[in-house]
């Protein structure tokens, strides 16, 4: 079988580069690229990409080897219905890199086409570096990459107000799209790059800041032979993901005239106001998961998908999200309810091997971040406690004593925290101390959880009547109890 590239694939037509990206990972081919793929076939987008090589480490040689061609193999649920759906990408025309490749890294910022900037380069990739000099060939840093290339551009044209571009960060921090804008500003100050340039940065060059959502598995071993037999060729950079995706951006509206996303079916969408929607990511998907982890494991599951096919921790799950964490947000119910809808779906993938206990990372620390801001706007808003999200706390206090049915967990957090806990449940296993004691220990540790929250009015007793139910009756029992309120 022939590798894939441009020697297998006949007729490829080529692409005007509209499109610089910044790394060429499995998230950003598997999401970013085949988005553009799939705008490019079913609108007049035609767009190119160059993919920048944004560390000194590695080289792209596979995928200049394959010509920046690759699979993507993505499989999850639509409609019920289990799909595959697998794509040759072919958008990406060139493979540029700028520690070898220099000249021909600036030579990109004079063609008059190119108005996308993407980037992926880890959270921390978007930073300011004062030993980053303008004359090195290249700078260390993204951000100082990025702003030597515009430079280039600013002057190439002229300043010309139309050859601006469209910066799209995906990277997980807030605001990325407004902090990358400051860290160019910076490096125009730190290199005394003009008021001129400063402003065609400010006002031709537009930077939005982005939410993405799809979860990527990489290389798939275990399925490339049926991969590799459906298109036809030896692909060592074929990735595979899950069909759930979304890609929220805010900003003006130019973007829509220019990225037709609008005319597909991508799940990609312009926002006034990303921070109420990673608000609703964070509290429905994020605080699903880290709620199902301490019921499904301690109800005999051990992966995402397994519990899923449990009835208890599906009726539990749907609890916290369409009875509790969707009353505190803001958004329209048809909204957030599908937003809910689809966080089920997709932990139902079969495709998906997602360990409970992988997810388990820090758990209390999640549980500050993801379901205690629920809980407490439940509590103002209805006036009583969230009979889920408080059975979640009182599972994960008694499924971090580290034992059940004489079977180690192997937890994994802060091993003061661990510790604490540990001792804290021989002290009552030994008769020490009660069940209203233990509680209230656990809760008023302010190192875990950032204050007291025995100061939460009903909770510590409401806690200590689930560890009672837990202990008289069974964990299995207290969860049919609590799914019956």
């Amino acid at each position: 079988m022939n590798l894939l590239n441009n020697n297998a694939i006949k007729n490829r037509k080529s692409l005007p580069i509209k499109v610089m990206q910044f790394g060429g990972g499995n998230f950003l081919r598997a999401f970013v690229d085949i988005s553009i793929q799939k705008i490019n076939s079913t609108t007049e987008f035609y767009a190119g990409i160059a993919v920048i090589k944004p560390t000194e480490r590695g080289d792209y040689q596979e995928l200049k080897s394959q010509d920046g061609l690759f699979s993507v193999n993505l499989e999850g649920y639509a409609n019920d219905t289990f799909v595959q759906d697998l794509t040759v990408v072919d958008c990406i025309q060139e493979v540029v890199n700028p520690y070898s490749e220099w000249e021909a890294y600036l030579a990109l910022a004079e063609l008059p086409d190119l108005r996308f900037i993407i980037s992926n380069t880890t959270e921390a990739g978007i930073v300011f570096n004062t030993d980053d000099g303008f004359d090195n060939h290249p700078p260390k840093e993204f951000p100082a990459k990025l702003t030597v290339w515009l430079f280039h551009r600013f002057e190439h044209f002229k300043g010309d107000t139309d050859k601006g571009c469209m910066l799209l960060p995906v990277e997980l921090i807030e605001k990325n799209g407004e902090t990358l804008k400051q860290c160019i500003l910076q490096y125009a100050d730190h290199w005394s790059l003009g008021d001129a340039f400063k402003n065609w940065i400010s006002k031709s060059c537009i930077f939005y800041n982005t939410l993405v959502d799809r979860i990527v598995s990489g290389y798939p071993k275990d399925k490339i032979e049926e991969i590799e037999a459906k298109v036809g060729y030896t692909d060592k950079l074929a990735v595979a993901g899950e069909l759930y995706h979304s890609w929220l951006l805010e900003g003006p509206e130019d973007i829509l005239a220019e990225f037709p996303f609008q005319d597909t079916d991508l799940n990609i969408e312009l926002v006034s106001d990303l921070a109420s929607y990673r608000n609703l990511k964070v509290r429905i998907l994020n605080g699903a998961h880290t709620s199902m982890v301490p019921v499904a494991y301690l109800l005999g599951e051990r992966l995402v998908k397994d519990a899923m096919n449990n009835a208890l921790v599906v009726n539990f799950i749907k609890g916290v999200l369409m009875n509790e964490v969707l009353t505190t947000l803001d958004f329209p119910q048809d909204y957030k309810q599908q937003f809910a809808n689809d966080v089920l779906t997709r932990f139902k993938n079969p495709a998906l091997e997602h360990k409970l206990i992988s997810i388990s990372l820090n758990s209390t620390s999640k549980f500050v971040t993801r379901l205690l801001p629920t809980l407490k706007d439940y509590l103002e808003i209805k006036g009583s406690l969230p009979a889920n999200i408080t059975f979640a706390l009182s599972a994960l206090l008694r499924f971090y004593e580290g034992s059940f049915d004489n079977e180690k967990i192997d937890l994994n957090d802060k091993s003061s925290i661990l510790e604490f806990f540990s001792n804290t449940w021989l002290q009552f296993r030994e008769n020490n101390i009660n069940l209203n004691t233990l509680t209230s220990q656990i809760l008023g540790n302010a190192d875990i959880w950032n204050e007291d929250l025995n100061q939460i009015s009903g909770l510590t007793s409401n806690i200590t009547n689930n560890l009672r139910n837990i202990e008289q009756y069974g964990f299995e029992e207290a969860v049919r109890l609590v799914n019956q309120k």
